[in-house]
């Protein structure tokens, strides 16, 4: 009897140590800041909540990303309904541009040792510099949120405001001593460790995380194929290729595939459009530049409009994501497709225009004579071809019958068969 009593105290100690063992939710983010992304890691801080997990981790590598993303992020951290940790790891990682105010929104900020920090300045879809008067509004803006979080969470102010102004860094170290992060962890269960009791600013949290259950999520297979096709340098090509493909089926009608898969290209690029700011300027000059070049088949300017709708394409390309910041076209890829696509396009009228101007190849001249067969309904296959026929004397053609042609009225044969 006693050795059951014991038996079950140790069973009850042991269920009772188990269910006291923490649960942290490790969200891997190791990617652009951007709407996809924005919503994967605001989906799982809310998961993280509703599956009753002790804490949430962010596991951040990014240089950077959207502002606008970056600021919903910011917003999904300070309403979670659970502690959100940020660890900037692992070694190599960085936290930069946006993922600075998403480091420093957290409740408990760590990094690993060989990490770095800062340059926060905003800049333009190029990579430049803002114009004057909008880069000193928006700098201010963007300088003011980040003061704002990291004096809230008990952290250094005027770094923040450096980050934004000057694009200053830090490594671990210097940021640990400069108090811009709350601990240096070379691994995830040592930053729990090192929150362990910890109460945050100004959540009010009290952290127990010490020896806590980790359960990892990364970016899934259809996440990261949307990630991947939201690429500034794949939509104007995702959106060209689709207009071609329809454009191709529209005029060869019943080819069926080059039309499917513009039709899914097309689809993808306008994803893409709704997804990241786009220059309705810049897409109505590719618009223009595709009906400058479809226009040059039909008028002789000698490929005058195909140069303009080349140019046309090519500025509107790299214009099309100028309002949003971090995400730009590559000048030497648009200008590397333009070239290629103008060749392309250039021998391609030059066939066309060959064919135009080619002899009549079909007349009742050229055919007379020619010996073609028989086919189902009095139909005869010549050169590739099936015509109505006759003959003469209005006698019955059979299929498989050889026949010659004796003359062509319109579009049918005068025949008869042929060895009479």
């Amino acid at each position: 009897m006693r050795g059951l009593l014991l038996v079950g105290a140790f069973l009850a100690f042991a269920s009772s140590a188990s269910a006291a063992t923490p649960r942290v939710l490790a969200i891997h983010f190791d990617t652009d800041v951007n709407p996809v992304t924005q919503n994967y890691l605001c989906d799982n801080l809310s998961r993280a909540a509703k599956d009753g997990y002790s804490a949430a981790v962010i596991v951040l590598n990014t240089p950077g990303g959207l502002l606008q993303s970056k600021d919903k992020i910011v917003l999904c951290e300070l309403n979670a309904k659970l502690p959100v940790l940020v660890w900037v790891g692992p070694n190599g990682a960085t936290a930069g541009s946006a993922g600075v105010w998403i480091a420093e929104a957290a409740d408990f900020l760590g990094m690993a040792p060989e990490t770095n920090i800062g340059s926060s300045t905003p800049i333009d879809s190029g990579g430049g510099n803002i114009g004057s008067d909008l880069r000193r509004k928006l700098i201010n803006h963007e300088a003011a949120t980040l003061r704002a979080l990291a004096q809230t969470h008990g952290r250094n102010v005027d770094w923040a405001d450096r980050a934004v102004r000057v694009a200053t860094n830090a490594t671990a170290s210097e940021a640990l001593k400069l108090h811009v992060i709350d601990a240096i962890a070379p691994t995830l269960p040592a930053l729990l460790a090192q929150a362990d009791g910890v109460k945050t600013k100004p959540r009010g949290y009290t952290l127990h995380l010490a020896g806590a259950d980790i359960h990892h999520v990364h970016l899934g297979f259809f996440t990261r194929i949307l990630n991947t096709l939201i690429d500034p340098n794949i939509l104007p090509l995702l959106f060209l290729a689709g207009l071609a493909g329809i454009g191709f089926e529209i005029f060869h009608p019943g080819v069926v595939l080059p039309g499917a898969l513009g039709a899914v290209a097309l689809v993808t690029a306008l994803f893409g459009f709704s997804v990241l700011p786009i220059s309705w300027g810049g897409l109505l000059l590719m618009l223009l530049g595709v009906a400058l070049l479809v226009a040059d088949v039909h008028v002789t300017t000698h490929g005058a409009l195909t140069v303009a709708g080349l140019i046309s394409l090519a500025v509107g390309s790299i214009m099309l994501f100028q309002n949003a910041p971090g995400f730009h076209t590559s000048k030497p890829l648009v200008i590397s497709v333009a070239v290629v696509l103008g060749a392309v396009w250039t021998f391609a009228m030059s066939k066309a225009l060959e064919v135009r101007h080619r002899p009549a190849q079909v007349g009742a001249q050229l055919i007379a004579g020619s010996v073609g067969e028989v086919r189902e309904n009095g139909l005869v296959y010549l050169n590739g071809e099936l015509w109505e026929a006759r003959t003469a004397g209005g006698e019955e053609l059979h299929p498989g019958e050889r026949v010659r042609v004796e003359s062509l009225d319109g579009l049918t044969l005068t025949v008869r068969p042929e060895g009479t």
